[in-house]
């Protein structure tokens, strides 16, 4: 008998906290509190090598069903696709016309905190529509 695990999502970025707190808003996720000892993230921060400073951040679903999101600064600028993407589930359940209008209020909604639309990608018998996007630093996900 297998045990269920926890998954947590890394991304790695160039501002980990700039990134997380873009994903909070799409996800309706939150800033954990700080860790014990400190009143805030930015004193634990200051508590922390010049190095290491400002190259870690998270967010977690308040629900506590969601995975955590885990974001690493790394030196290197996103090169190639995602081999793994996020989908975000705003048209579970609705089709057509009314599947469109949900996409499209989400994506204006995204849009407007920085994230791009890249390609709307039409039902076609198999699949259900969704809408390719890319968060403030370029990675690919999709309104699904």
């Amino acid at each position: 008998m297998s045990s269920i695990r926890q998954v947590q999502v890394t991304f790695d970025c160039a501002e980990p906290e700039r990134v997380a707190r873009f994903w909070c808003e799409v996800l309706g996720y939150v800033v954990p509190p700080p860790p014990e000892g400190f009143a805030t993230w930015d004193a634990y921060d200051r508590s922390l090598p010049p190095e290491r400073q400002g190259s870690a951040f998270a967010c977690i679903d308040p629900s506590g069903a969601g995975p955590r999101l885990f974001f690493q600064r790394v030196p290197e600028g996103k090169v190639v696709k995602n081999r793994v993407h996020l989908d975000v589930r705003v048209g579970t359940g609705l089709v057509g016309e009314e599947r469109l209008a949900a996409l499209e209020v989400e994506c204006t909604r995204l849009v407007a905190l920085g994230a791009v639309r890249v390609q709307l990608l039409r039902a076609d018998g198999v699949n259900e529509s969704c809408i390719a996007m890319q968060d403030i630093e370029g990675n690919e996900f999709c309104l699904d």
